[in-house]
């Protein structure tokens, strides 16, 4: 899964999100790892929204902690 910094995170912080974001290449892990997580990371419905981009193509929205990770779904 390739990772980009557009929150301009510090290299340092950028290394610990992707080595953590790294492990989890499908959505469905996804989800499985947030639920994990404390309650105070993730907003209770862990999926903010869902983009329709076409008809095989989604964004997905996640807020974590004070970032909001967006995954390219096909």
């Amino acid at each position: 899964m390739k990772i980009t910094n557009l929150a301009n995170l510090s290299d340092e912080k950028f290394a610990e999100l992707e080595t953590e974001l790294s492990k989890y290449k499908t959505l469905g892990r996804v989800l499985s790892w947030a639920n994990t997580k404390p309650k105070g990371d993730f907003l209770p419905q862990i999926v903010a929204e869902v983009i329709t981009q076409d008809e095989f193509t989604h964004d997905v929205v996640v807020p974590y902690k004070k970032l909001f990770l967006v995954y390219d779904i096909t």
